[in-house]
């Protein structure tokens, strides 16, 4: 699973790090806390990728649906596509066969059971400031004529590391290195080489550190530095 993510880049890293411009600009606000149930927009790649980068919102309405309350239904529980059904599920299969996208992001949190506890953590790519999360995405026409464009994180199951990190549901984002990122965007990319990229990055590639309770205080303001910053539970010597 990956509901909650940092996209906290400014305007001109985004651009200088996907070599397009951010469309929108003016509507868009970079956060330490980004929480897919709050249906934010956020910056995505797509792969007609000449259009700039785009402001998308989380929770994906295929093109299919027929109204509004269809729309909200299904939105709410696409926040995630599963790598291993998101060829044959009829939410994500066009999208996942034509619709690519990249999800720009500083890094993603997870929370990991411990008794009766969930401790929250942190998790980054080693080396990078920004990473992309592979991701797909669809518009869908609302009553009245206006396009909504939405996208869905795509998943895969958890490495060693994550595994004892999100050691409930044992799932992870998929992570495209920089190497991958045009072949997840390539149209009529051959099906066998996008499952290769779906499977889940090697542990060693990975930082990861817990954080404050802070991320679980719906009345605090989430958008700040400290929200990321390392922090130590009285049980953490026995997580690991």
């Amino acid at each position: 699973m990956c509901f909650t993510v940092n996209v906290n880049i400014v305007k001109e890293e985004l651009e200088a790090r996907y070599g397009s411009d951010l469309i929108d600009h003016d509507k868009y606000r970079p956060s330490y806390y980004y929480h897919a149930y709050s249906l934010p927009s956020m910056p995505v790649v797509c792969s007609d990728r000449d259009a700039g980068i785009r402001l998308f919102r989380w929770g994906l309405i295929p093109s299919w649906v027929k109204d509004e309350g269809e729309a909200n239904e299904i939105m709410l529980k696409t926040f995630n596509a599963r790598s291993e059904t998101i060829s044959s599920k009829p939410a994500f299969r066009d999208s996942f066969a034509s619709r690519r996208c990249l999800v720009p992001v500083c890094g993603f949190f997870e929370w990991q059971h411990h008794g009766g506890r969930k401790i929250p953590w942190y998790i980054t790519l080693r080396g990078e400031n920004i990473f992309s999360l592979a991701g797909i995405w669809d518009s869908w026409t609302v009553e009245g004529g206006m396009t909504l464009n939405t996208f869905s994180v795509v998943t895969t199951r958890a490495n060693e590391l994550m595994e004892e990190i999100h050691n409930s549901k044992k799932r992870m984002p998929v992570i495209l290195p920089a190497s991958a990122e045009r072949m997840w965007l390539r149209d009529g990319a051959d099906e066998s080489a996008l499952a290769a990229l779906m499977e889940p990055v090697a542990p060693d590639m990975l930082s990861a550190h817990t954080i404050s309770p802070l991320i679980t205080n719906a009345r605090a303001d989430r958008n700040r530095p400290e929200l990321i910053m390392p922090f130590s539970y009285p049980v953490q010597g026995t997580l690991f």
